[in-house]
């Protein structure tokens, strides 16, 4: 290997790896944010952020990666042009076309690994995924409910809060609940707690020695009732049954899917969903390339021009491949088309952007009087 491309490689491997950092602590910070409130909403288990965070980030770092490769390729051409070291590659006979080799040496093993996490890595991140979530929405409202804290349950419908339990045998000390349905507004409170289990699956939290206050908001009508034991459904089996809530857990569904049985599934939501994964690494392999022209400046132009077409550029192949995933799911669009599309109208953009740059253009002749 030449210097020339010793020295790229080793440069371009520099930058990808601050860019991956970079964007994986900036992913991390936003996704735990997002985490932490869920769970102190009471969506999710506090003892469960760490595990969602963690295969979060396998589902995000086939795109981190293609950003990762474009923006350390980038990088790196327009800082050889800006600091006239490429001047001294010319010279030495070399030419914009060199820049091939090393950059396809450090895009085609990302892309492999891109692959392999969207073929098989992704898929098995986001059945964890679903597998946690699915765990916590079994458990019960009562097990949700920790002491000195408040929970929601029922999309804020209902509203617990406990103490320890002073008494053994207690599963919960004393309770206070907040009731809404569609007349009253209940106000519960109770000394202690515990949870029973009907024959028929149905499961209560029974309150002992308690008060329930109930208000019909709007109208002057109060009602107070003094219990020794009263039962309130913990489960409700009409919930997250909405269209809006089925069409989400499809979709996560369909990305948990392996991609071996998406290829022997027969319908449009299944090749979407084959096309967006093999999209990804052709993606990193077309960006990686386009970011040699879009890098080869003029030192003399401004230090910000060629970045921000890099970035529209980039954003609009992402947007283009969403578009054509989509256009696939509702059948406007043909798999065998939209699967390479793309992809092929990029990589002639690249064609055309590097012979732009090659091209020798004639000098003008001499202004005659």
């Amino acid at each position: 290997m030449s210097l020339f491309k010793r020295s790229a490689v080793s440069e371009i491997l520099s930058h990808s790896g601050v860019v991956l950092s970079t964007l994986l602590i900036v992913w991390l910070s936003v996704l735990l944010v997002r985490l932490l409130g869920e769970a102190a909403n009471g969506t999710i288990g506090p003892d469960v952020v760490l595990g969602l965070a963690a295969f979060s980030s396998i589902t995000a770092l086939p795109i981190i990666l293609a950003v990762s490769l474009f923006i350390a390729v980038l990088t790196t051409v327009t800082r050889s042009f800006r600091e006239s070291e490429m001047v001294v590659w010319f010279a030495s006979g070399l030419s914009l076309k060199n820049w091939i080799t090393p950059v396809l040496q450090c895009a085609v093993p990302t892309a492999i690994l891109i692959a392999v996490l969207t073929l098989q890595a992704s898929p098995w991140a986001y059945r964890q995924i679903a597998e946690y979530r699915q765990r916590f929405e079994q458990r019960s409202d009562l097990s949700k409910v920790t002491a000195g804290q408040f929970i929601e349950s029922d999309d804020g419908a209902r509203v617990f809060y406990a103490d320890s339990p002073e008494k053994e045998g207690d599963e919960l000390g004393n309770v206070i609940a907040r009731v809404i349905d569609p007349q009253w507004l209940s106000i519960v409170t109770a000394q202690s707690a515990r949870m029973e289990e009907q024959p028929n699956g149905d499961r209560f939290l029974v309150l002992s020695e308690g008060h329930r206050y109930d208000l019909k908001p709007g109208q002057a009508e109060f009602r107070m009732v003094d219990f020794e034991s009263y039962g309130m459904r913990l489960e409700s089996r009409d919930a997250g049954n909405t269209a809006e809530t089925i069409r989400a857990r499809a979709e996560q569904q369909i990305k948990a899917r392996q991609t071996t049985l998406l290829f022997s599934d027969d319908n449009a939501e299944s090749r979407s969903q084959i096309m967006w994964r093999l999209a990804l690494p052709l993606a990193a392999l077309n960006l990686a390339l386009l970011a040699i022209p879009l890098g080869a400046v003029n030192p003399r132009m401004g230090r910000s021009g060629n970045i921000l077409v890099a970035g529209l550029v980039g954003l609009l192949y992402m947007n283009l491949i969403n578009l054509s995933r989509g256009w696939i799911r509702n059948e406007q669009l043909g798999f065998e088309i939209g699967l390479w599309l793309v992809h092929a109208i990029f990589l002639l953009v690249m064609v055309f952007m590097m012979w732009r740059k090659l091209r020798i253009k004639a000098p003008k002749p001499p202004a005659t009087s």
